[in-house]
């Protein structure tokens, strides 16, 4: 029987500097916090990091407990992005301290279409059309990777083209997960990990539960394990 169970340290073990991550959650809601760490303990660096926001500084009210940062704003806190694609970046001061220094660049995607790319990448789509962007500098600009942008006029009605998101790996929180890496995120904390589990070469889950394989209902599950590589158990209970 498979087992994928590995420590955070040994799940980070290949990611290298310059690489391009996604990591699942929502201003810390729903990020897998222990392989934050553990990216932070490897010190890797000039990373292109893919999610909703810049997550939490340390010290912010939103914080809870600690106040330390969370999800990506431990990245951030530490000086290891390069360039973040994300739809959401005004909350983290550290974000807009680095892009005001020169040291960070961004990308802003509409959050539907940010979603919508990561999941076309997960399906093996070729991309999506949106009305999102017409009419505005999305429109002509190359996207966040650099690649050119395209309209589609489909039944009269004009699209603008956009090209699936893909990573090399893709870092997600599960509230139960078992060992084969079948898991689900509990209410908010579904935020971005169901689509980004198979958008990525590389896709590892953090868990706050691990189940042994069948010992519960597979109804249970809403992504399957053969979308997950490794599998973290540890992860602390949701506390924002």
């Amino acid at each position: 029987m498979i087992n994928k169970v590995i420590t955070a340290d040994e799940a980070v073990a290949g990611v290298k500097d310059g690489m391009t991550i996604m990591v699942g959650g929502f201003l810390g809601t729903g990020s897998p916090e222990i392989l934050m760490d553990a990216l932070v303990r490897k010190g890797v660096k000039h990373l292109t990091v893919i999610g909703n926001d810049g997550g939490l500084a340390e010290g912010q009210p939103a914080n809870g407990p600690g106040k330390t940062p969370r999800g990506i704003g431990k990245l951030l806190e530490h000086h290891m992005v390069d360039h973040i694609i994300a739809s959401h970046l005004g909350v983290n001061p550290r974000l807009n301290e680095q892009f005001a220094d020169g040291t960070l660049t961004y990308t802003l995607v509409p959050q539907g279409t940010l979603a919508e790319k990561i999941r076309a990448a997960n399906y093996g789509l070729g991309g999506v059309l949106t009305p999102t962007g017409l009419g505005t500098p999305m429109e002509t600009e190359k996207d966040e990777l650099g690649r050119e942008k395209k309209t589609v006029v489909i039944d009269g009605k004009k699209f603008l083209f956009e090209r699936p998101l893909h990573a090399d790996y893709a870092f997600c929180r599960a509230s139960l997960c078992d060992r084969f890496g079948n898991f689900m995120s509990a209410k908010a904390t579904k935020n971005y990990n169901y689509v980004m589990a198979g958008a990525a070469d590389h896709v590892v889950v953090a868990t706050e539960k691990l189940v042994e394989i069948g010992s519960v209902d597979p109804d249970i599950f809403a992504v399957s394990g053969v979308m997950v590589n490794d599998v973290v158990e540890g992860e602390p209970k949701w506390q924002i």
